[in-house]
């Protein structure tokens, strides 16, 4: 499943945005959850990686969109941002924080489909590798992407993924290395963290996704140092 918002304050405008990604899903046979906002602020109080696509207004209450995604790309998040506006003159400011394209209003769904198409296309680049797991008697394929963070138990591991939470007899090392080319640290030795998905820091607790999660004394130094180094760029 592919995670997809759109940041509107016009109603009818994102309405039409949200059936648009609906329709492409079911078009392309791939699908989407679509989230809506209406203002960026509180579009960055649940983004954190989140999001593998954005159509962002450029003119928003409070805080318009250029500084939006400024703010997320400081956070080292690489997600697919698409301006959708009326003032294409300064759309192309955009490109200064990285914003992969740009639709002008009104938007048709011709036009959508052309821009959705190659942002797909981009998308392939960086989500980084699938994995294979083996759960029973099956086997299931995960985009490490999706992948919130891994706890070990009963020795078992369990893939805490978007799409709901995977069990397999598996080594905790084994999972470290299969992950280790993904920005991936231990906050304690039961929970291996996509560093992605990290939203906040409180005191000995990590809020991964939503979840909050033990940091240990002892994991706390290095798991800050890697995620230092991921918000500023040096992460993989």
């Amino acid at each position: 499943m592919f995670r997809a918002c759109v940041v509107e304050d016009d109603e009818q405008a994102s309405e039409l945005l949200c059936s648009y990604i609906r329709k492409y899903g079911e078009m392309r046979k791939t699908e989407f959850s679509v989230a809506r906002f209406s203002d960026a602020l509180s579009f960055l109080e649940e983004v954190g990686g989140s999001y593998d696509f954005v159509f962002m207004d450029i003119e928003l209450p409070h805080m318009d969109g250029l500084e939006a995604v400024r703010r997320i790309r400081e956070k080292g998040d690489n997600v697919i941002v698409i301006f959708v506006t009326n003032m294409a003159q300064y759309a192309v400011k955009g490109y200064e924080v990285d914003v992969f394209d740009f639709i002008v209003k009104p938007v048709s769904y011709e036009g959508f489909v052309m821009k959705m198409d190659r942002a797909m296309k981009k998308h392939k680049t960086i989500a980084g590798k699938e994995i294979w797991i083996v759960e029973r008697n099956n086997k299931r394929r995960l985009r490490v992407a999706d992948i919130k963070y891994v706890e070990v138990a009963h020795h078992c591991c369990i893939y805490h993924a978007f799409e709901g939470d995977f069990t397999t007899y598996d080594q905790l090392y084994n999972v470290c290395k299969t992950l280790e080319d993904a920005p991936f640290a231990l906050c304690n030795r039961c929970f291996l963290v996509n560093l992605r998905h990290v939203t906040a820091i409180e005191d000995m607790s990590v809020i991964v996704a939503g979840e909050r999660l033990q940091i240990s004394r002892n994991k706390k130094k290095d798991f800050l140092i890697k995620l230092n180094e991921y918000l500023g760029g040096g992460g993989k």
